[in-house]
C-alpha cells in the first residue's frame, strides 16, 4: 500500500488509544464524527497484529490475524486489517493471504485512487501465476486504465515501462497470448523503442505464426520501426523478400543495412546475398511494366495484385495504391491482404487518414498486425 494508509495506520497503532472528535447532539445534523471507529478489541488485536508483523514474528502474526478476524466487524476494523494482512501476506510469501487482502481492500471502497492500480495489478499478477486468464487480463487492464488517468497519477508521470514489461512477461510466461499481444502493443504505444517494437512484432510472430505473405508485411513495419537488430535480422529481411521475387525491396534493404554499417559487404554470405539482390533488382524493374499492363486488361484482381506487390517493393507508393485499389474492386484476391498492403503504401505515401482507413478494413488473421501498424502511423506518419 501507499503512504496514505500506511500513515494512517500508523496513527492508529503509535497514539494506542485514539482521540475521536466528539460533537454536540445540536450539531449532529451538520457534521458526522471523524477519525476511525473502533471497539476496544477490535483496536486490542488490530494493534497485536501489527505489533507480531513489525516484531517478524509470524508464527505469532498468523495468531493474532485469526483473532482480529474473529472480532474486526466494524468497516474502519476492517479496513486496517486488511491493510496489515496484505503485508503480512507479501512478508511471508502467502498468496492467498495476499489476494484476500487485496479483495478486502477493494471491496472496501476506501482506496485512495492514487493506489488503486497497484492493487489491480498486485491481484492480476496473482491471477496469472494461478492460471486465471480472465481475471489477470481484466485486472492488468484496469491497472494500466487507471494508471494513465491524469487524475490518478499523483505524480503526473506515465505508467512505468516496467509495468507494462512486468505485465507482457507474466502473459508471456504463462501464455495468455490475447493479453500478451494487447501487453505488447501498450508498450509500443507508450514507448515506441526499436527494442520494444522488435520484442511486439516477434512476439506477434510467434503467437500468429504468419505464413510467407504477412510475414513480409510484418518485416516491414520491423524495417520502419528500426527494429532490425543487426546483420542477421537484415539478412534475413532481404532473403525474404527475394525469395518472395520482390528484389527491389531485397535490395534496398541491404543498401540501408551497409549504410548504417549493420553488415559487413565484404563478408562472403553477404556478398553474395547482396549481389543476388542486386541482380535481381533491375531484372524486376523491367519486367514492371508488363506486370501493369497486364493488370489493367485482367478481369480479376490477382494481376493488379502482383503488379502493386512489385510497385510496392520498389518504392513506387502511388502506383501501388491505384493497383491495390483495383485489386480490390476487381475482387478475386484476399482482401486483408490487400487491404494491409494498401495501408502500408498509404502510409509509406503521408496518407494518413486513408492508410487508417485500409488498416481498420483489416479483419481475420492480420487484423492483429494492422492494429500494429496502426500504432507505427500514429507515431510517425
Amino acid at each position: 500500500m501507499g503512504s496514505v494508509s500506511r500513515l494512517a495506520l500508523a496513527a492508529l497503532i503509535g497514539f494506542g488509544a485514539l482521540s475521536f472528535v466528539g460533537v454536540a447532539p445540536a450539531d449532529a445534523k451538520k457534521q458526522e464524527p471523524t477519525g476511525p471507529r473502533l471497539s476496544k478489541d477490535e483496536r486490542a488485536t488490530i494493534a497485536a497484529l501489527d505489533a507480531a508483523i513489525t516484531a517478524r514474528n509470524y508464527p505469532a502474526a498468523g495468531q493474532a490475524l485469526t483473532a482480529a478476524r474473529s472480532v474486526a466487524t466494524g468497516a474502519d476494523a476492517k479496513w486496517y486489517l486488511a491493510n496489515l494482512e496484505l503485508k503480512l501476506g507479501r512478508e511471508t510469501n502467502n498468496i492467498a493471504m495476499q489476494s484476500s487482502a487485496i479483495n478486502a481492500l477493494l471491496a472496501s471502497g476506501r482506496v485512495p485512487e492514487s493506489e488503486l492500480s497497484n492493487l489491480y495489478y498486485g491481484r492480476g499478477s496473482i491471477a496469472a501465476a494461478s492460471g486465471q486468464r480472465d481475471r489477470a487480463e481484466a485486472d492488468y487492464a484496469k491497472a494500466l486504465e487507471l494508471s494513465n488517468r491524469p487524475d490518478v497519477r499523483a505524480s503526473g508521470q506515465p505508467v512505468p515501462e516496467s509495468w507494462y514489461r512486468r505485465a507482457l512477461s507474466i502473459a508471456t510466461v504463462k501464455k495468455l497470448s490475447p493479453q500478451a499481444l494487447k501487453f505488447s502493443r501498450d508498450l509500443v504505444t507508450a514507448y515506441p523503442t526499436a527494442e520494444n517494437w522488435r520484442d511486439a512484432i516477434l512476439l506477434y510472430r510467434d503467437y500468429a505464426t504468419p505464413d510467407a505473405g504477412t510475414t513480409l508485411d510484418a518485416l516491414r513495419l520491423m524495417r520502419m520501426s528500426h527494429a532490425l537488430a543487426g546483420e542477421r535480422d537484415y539478412l534475413e529481411a532481404a532473403q525474404s523478400f527475394s525469395n518472395a521475387g520482390l528484389h527491389g525491396e531485397s535490395r534496398s534493404l541491404f543498401e540501408e543495412a551497409v549504410a548504417a554499417k549493420m553488415v559487413d559487404p565484404l563478408k562472403p554470405t553477404y556478398k553474395e546475398a547482396i549481389a543476388a539482390a542486386s541482380k535481381g533488382a533491375p531484372a524486376a524493374k523491367a519486367r514492371l511494366a508488363s506486370l501493369r499492363t497486364a493488370a489493367a486488361s485482367a478481369p480479376a484482381g490477382g494481376p493488379s495484385l502482383d503488379a502493386a506487390d512489385q510497385s510496392l517493393s520498389f518504392g513506387d507508393y502511388a502506383g501501388a495504391i491505384e493497383l491495390y485499389r483495383s485489386a480490390l474492386q476487381k475482387g478475386g484476391v484476399d482482401a486483408d491482404t490487400a487491404n494491409t498492403r494498401l495501408g502500408i503504401a498509404l502510409a509509406l505515401a503521408g496518407r494518413k487518414p486513408e492508410a487508417e482507413t485500409a488498416f481498420r478494413a483489416v479483419t481475420g488473421a492480420r487484423a492483429q498486425l494492422a492494429t500494429l501498424w496502426l500504432v507505427w502511423l500514429g507515431q510517425h506518419a
